[in-house]
């Protein structure tokens, strides 16, 4: 496998042009207009009650949809699962949710039935939108909006002499794998989380001083999910005069431990001059010396409590996660969190074993975008097109962390080329709502996280697969990421 790392989406970015299908572009060359071109997007997650049916990205949706409508090229469209959201309607049942989406988004249904004329349209079933693998009615109803629905956990694509595999990849995930898929009584652990938190979030979101509520399901990983709600808690909901009273409080908690540390210090007689120092310093500070007296000593107060709370909660938690785990509600065997993909890595493996005309693995379902060289083919996954939060600490202080908001609007396109097998890895440019969704506090006490990307634009893969060089190793994988200090 060899990369070429084309940057031509980058260039017409900065030129005008427009890259948002590539049906035109560099990537194309060598291959014939009969070859066959698939693009792949997934994890829409369109639809669900109250704010959860607000699409972000729908201008953006429907021109990705308006190029395929004319491309020349022998096109197809996959959306390998997640296109709906289905598991968030809560007060519609089985077909009637096809009924609420093309009441809600009749011109996403128009330019499914303008685009499906020129280039096929194929969805296959995610967790999300389940229900469509368990009614066979969705089959036709479907069919009338020129989308043809495969009600498979997988599907192949032929290219050239290799094929391509492709999956959701909820198959993998012990919180979200379908038990007997094809059954419509069949949910996994996932579906009652999204029927009481994520569809509540949509119908309580507009009841809050800021319509935040509704962005639970861009919080990942779950575990972020009380984080995040302090977090918006503090910066959106609670009352103004209580938060600017304990942010003095809060950004001063790292020098309140240092004074802690100054204080026992001389109190157990070995090292006094730093203290003496300090108590000149507030004398000549007057008033504002006295102030900081009064904070450090309400930090100090906290900080003691804290110790004395830590021990015997530390044994409580760690109880808890022990009963959480025997229930398989929390499990502590799930994969190193460093590596959260190992699953699909290792159902890759099992595939390209199997099917060694394999060249490309590609799924969706972890919302993390990336190209991972693995036994000279490569694993893909598609991203997400919802908006994606990334955790910033706060530079000083006890501060609750803040949530930055972003889109990375991504689509794959794969088709023969003279070398192998092409894999191009395209973005669509979408601005992100910082100054819309963060408060001034918010901005003010943490720096904006640089999203960088390690993800080559175009991957070859060849037919006596020779090792890719700008992907490190095998099982190394190029993604989406905050720089290293974000979480």
């Amino acid at each position: 496998m060899d990369e070429d790392r084309e940057h031509a989406a980058t260039a017409s970015d900065e030129t005008g042009d427009d890259t948002r299908t590539g049906a035109n572009a560099d990537g194309a060359a060598g291959a014939s207009t009969d070859d066959p071109v698939y693009y792949f997007i997934s994890d829409l997650h369109i639809g669900g009650d109250e704010e959860l049916e607000h699409v972000e990205f729908l201008d953006e949706l429907l021109a990705f949809l308006q190029d395929l409508e004319t491309t020349d090229e022998n096109a197809e469209l996959i959306i390998n699962g997640d296109a709906f959201g289905l598991w968030e309607f809560t007060r519609v049942d089985g077909i009637e949710k096809f009924h609420a989406l093309v009441d809600r988004y009749p011109q996403l249904f128009e330019q499914f039935e303008a685009t499906g004329e020129n280039t096929p349209i194929t969805i296959i079933p995610g967790n999300h939108d389940y229900e469509l693998a368990a009614y066979e009615a969705y089959v036709d109803l479907f069919s009338e909006y020129n989308v043809s629905l495969e009600q498979e956990e997988a599907i192949t694509r032929e290219v050239g002499d290799r094929s391509i595999w492709i999956e959701h990849g909820m198959q993998r995930d012990p919180n979200n794998r379908i038990p007997d898929f094809g059954n419509p009584h069949a949910n996994p652990l996932g579906y009652y989380i999204n029927r009481r938190v994520t569809a509540q979030a949509g119908r309580l979101s507009e009841l809050g001083r800021y319509n935040w509520l509704k962005d639970i399901q861009a919080v990942a990983p779950l575990e972020r999910i009380p984080e995040w709600l302090i977090s918006k808690y503090f910066y959106r909901e609670m009352h103004p005069l209580l938060r600017y009273a304990a942010l003095p409080f809060l950004f001063l908690f790292n020098l309140s431990v240092l004074l802690l540390l100054v204080v026992l210090l001389d109190f157990a007689g070995i090292w006094s001059r730093p203290f003496a120092a300090l108590e000149g310093l507030t004398a000549r500070l007057g008033t504002v010396g006295s102030a900081v007296e009064i904070v450090a000593a309400v930090n100090l107060a906290v900080i003691a409590l804290l110790v004395l709370i830590s021990i015997p909660l530390y044994f409580v938690v760690t109880d808890i996660r022990r009963t959480l785990d025997r229930f398989g509600i929390v499990r502590t065997d799930e994969p190193d969190p460093g590596n959260p993909d190992e699953p699909y890595l290792e159902a890759a493996r099992e595939v390209f074993d199997d099917h060694p005309e394999t060249a490309v693995f590609i799924y969706g379902h972890t919302h993390r975008p990336s190209v991972t060289e693995l036994q000279d083919r490569l694993v893909v996954n598609t991203g997400t097109w919802l908006k994606r939060l990334h955790r910033r600490e706060p530079f000083l202080g006890l501060l609750p962390a803040v949530f930055y908001p972003s889109f990375r609007l991504t689509y794959v396109r794969i088709t023969p080329a003279p070398e192998g097998v092409a894999v191009e890895y395209r973005d669509i440019e979408k601005s992100d709502p910082v100054r819309e969704e963060l408060t001034l506090p918010e901005r003010l006490v943490t720096r904006s996280p640089t999203i960088e990307t390690s993800i080559p634009e175009r991957t070859i893969v060849r037919p006596d697969a020779p090792v890719a060089t700008d992907l490190e190793a095998d099982g190394q994988t190029a993604q989406t990421e905050p720089t290293a200090t974000d979480d």
